[in-house]
């Protein structure tokens, strides 16, 4: 049944599953509100804690005059269950301020319109015994002896309009029913990812015959200050269990395999166990212990891929023979993406025994948890029924609410966010085939708006699977640029190893996969002898994270604004935090970046000032964190960036008055 007064289209409000933020963040609700007549209205957001409590109301003003439409800013301090319910009322003192606003310059009804507002003042007095003030401007209405405009004039003053708009005289009041929205921990909205394989770190050839030692988890861990160091939160290991012996893969995908070849780490499980083993070259369960006690010593989370398909020879097949899709010859169906055949892999078949494979995922989640583990990446979740996907989800949330999930869902839009919806708290984007201006803008755009409420989008740069052609062909600038973007564009954003040295052969021309790619071979990397060269983009890298860290509007999704180039090569966008900055200072980081990785350009940044909280007149200072060069800036102002010597400016923003506050 409609309310009262109507209450229509509440956002965030979604058609499964519940809207999500971070805690800390701010989020928009907003509602269609109207009613009959002209009266003023008004609505607010009334917001209620996990334990039900309700907080402070949250006026919401009309986006534009006439739409209807009303927003507020909301937010949640705490992780848990928070809800919020829209209200709406009819303010009888606005409207007898608008109607006397209008009669009184008219000399119509003066007397009465100044005794009706006198009563309301006296209504508001009688409510807030605390502002006397009110019942003396009611008497002061009633003066026959003072003019009308001036009676006028005091109820209307600015100290009592803000007091009746604090504590308002509220009619025929209407609330909406109240919605969830779940708030997870603040790893969920911010973080910087590094992927890399255990495995290469410390092989080594050996022996006579030439043929490879693994990494182990201790060598591994030697990479854990480096990883600190660039400013890394979350370390993201591929599978780390035993890998099966059937239809191995050899180097670059091939269908041999060496004895001494590792195989892809994806075609989990052999006669030493399944996913809730590790590979014995890695080491032991209590070697993962000390991998994971020494990544939080350094600051560092440990994320673990849940990959749900195995080899054939994972224990699943000999004991569970259900689990699998049988041919009609009698065989096993293993994987397959036409064109591609991925013979050393089994998907499960979610429909013959599912409550079979759903106990034993959830054991194995809850193994690791048990083990420290506190974030999954998951391979390939849009493979799998998106109901299983809720199911297990929202069960280890209520044991676990720490825990986090990423779907690497690189599939169809409405998946995408459908698994999002379902309870996945981070999603792979197309980021990485995004390179165009009006692409990136137009993406991220969605991004941090449309889908805020329950996708959070990591910003990954490359993976293993995923060399983009803009990064085979644009060299070290089109890394430097791609690294800027996805750090400053989105709170979360990743690199899979190598990227900082800035790899970019693939495996054959019009091909996104790498040649050699460590998917199927060990890949140990001199470190040591890239950073004295000075080959690498560490010191870049190192320098975003820093300012991720020190600039909290660099933390948040929804505050990201794009700002007009007239230049297609030229891309500029800023993230503001009000009150987020030094000295109770807005906080504001400004990004102009060159696309082009091949030639300078040169255009003019038309900056919508608003956006930075500033007018259309004003000047502020800019400060340029990756030269150190500063400048004075307006509306309107001229760019130059050669990608041979810097591929962008990351600007820290001040008033022009004002003095740089120190970092």
């Amino acid at each position: 049944m409609i309310g009262r007064i109507p209450i229509l289209d509440v956002s965030p409000v979604l058609d499964f599953g519940t809207a999500t933020a971070a805690a800390g963040e701010t989020f928009p609700v907003s509602a269609t509100v109207i009613r009959e007549g002209h009266d003023s209205l008004a609505a607010g957001v009334a917001l209620y804690d996990p334990m039900g409590r309700r907080q402070a109301m949250h006026p919401m003003r009309e986006l534009a005059p006439g739409t209807d439409r009303y927003t507020a800013e909301v937010t949640v301090a705490c992780t848990g269950r928070w809800t919020f319910a829209v209200e709406a009322w009819s303010d009888p003192f606005a409207t007898w301020r608008r109607t006397a606003g209008i009669k009184i310059p008219l000399d119509q009804d003066c007397e009465l319109m100044l005794e009706e507002g006198a009563r309301l003042l006296d209504r508001a007095a009688r409510r807030v015994p605390r502002r006397p003030f009110l019942a003396r401007v009611a008497a002061s209405m009633r003066d026959a002896s003072l003019p009308a405009a001036e009676r006028l004039a005091r109820a209307t003053a600015p100290e009592v309009v803000a007091e009746l708009t604090e504590n308002p005289l509220r009619e025929l009041v209407t609330r909406s029913k109240r919605f969830p929205v779940a708030v997870h921990r603040r790893r969920a909205l911010y973080g910087s990812w590094y992927e890399f394989f255990p495995r290469s770190e410390g092989a080594v050839l050996d022996g006579p015959d030439g043929a490879w030692r693994s990494g182990t988890f201790a060598t591994a861990a030697k990479r854990l200050p480096a990883i600190a160091d660039m400013g890394f939160d979350v370390v993201y290991l591929p599978p780390i269990h035993p890998v099966g012996h059937t239809f191995r893969k050899g180097p670059n995908n091939s269908l041999h395999a060496d004895p001494t070849d590792p195989g892809s780490a994806w075609a989990i499980g052999s006669h030493m166990g399944g996913h809730d083993a590790v590979h014995p070259d890695l080491g032991t369960i209590d070697d993962f212990d000390d991998f994971v006690a020494d990544a939080h010593e350094h600051g560092l989370e440990v994320a673990l891929d849940l990959a749900l398909q195995c080899s054939p020879d994972h224990p699943w097949v000999r004991e569970h023979p259900e689990w699998f899709t049988v041919r009609a010859d009698g065989s096993i169906a293993y994987a397959e993406n036409p064109p591609k055949k991925y013979q050393d892999i089994y998907p499960l078949n979610f429909d013959t025994d599912p409550e079979g494979i759903y106990a034993e995922v959830l054991r194995i989640v809850r193994h690791w948890i048990a083990h420290g583990v506190r974030i999954f990446r998951v391979d390939n979740p849009h493979t799998k029924p998106v109901a299983f996907w809720e199911r297990l989800l929202g069960e280890v949330a209520a044991a676990d609410p720490d825990v986090l999930f990423l779907a690497e869902a690189f599939t169809r839009p409405a998946m995408m966010h459908t698994l999002a919806k379902a309870g996945f708290h981070q999603s792979y984007t197309y980021f990485t085939w995004r390179n165009s201006k009006e692409e990136v803008a137009d993406y991220l755009t969605e991004l941090s708006t449309e889908s805020a409420a329950y996708m959070r989008p990591n910003l990954f740069v490359n993976t293993p699977d995923i060399l983009s052609e803009y990064l085979q062909h644009g060299g070290r600038p089109a890394f430097e640029v791609r690294a800027v973007l996805a750090a400053l564009l989105s709170p979360t954003w990743g690199i899979y190893s190598g990227y900082e040295l800035c790899e970019n052969t693939p495996s054959h021309p019009g091909s996104e996969e790498y040649l050699d790619s460590e998917k199927y071979e060990y890949k140990p990397r001199d470190w040591t002898a890239a950073e004295s060269a000075g080959t690498t983009i560490t010191p870049l890298i190192r320098k975003l994270n820093y300012l991720r860290r020190h600039h909290p509007a660099l933390q948040e999704l929804r505050n990201l604004r794009f700002h007009h180039v007239d230049r297609p090569e030229l891309i500029c966008f800023s993230k503001r935090l009000a009150g987020g900055g030094a000295q109770g200072n807005d906080d504001i980081v400004l990004v102009v970046a060159n696309l082009d990785p091949h030639r300078a350009q040169e255009a003019t940044v038309w900056l919508d000032m608003a956006a930075l909280g500033f007018s259309p007149g004003d000047t502020i200072s800019v400060t340029d964190e990756l030269s150190g060069e500063s400048y004075t800036w307006g509306q309107a102002n001229y760019v130059r960036l050669d990608p041979l010597a810097q591929t962008a400016h990351v600007f820290t923003v001040t008033p022009a008055e004002m003095t740089r506050p120190s970092q």
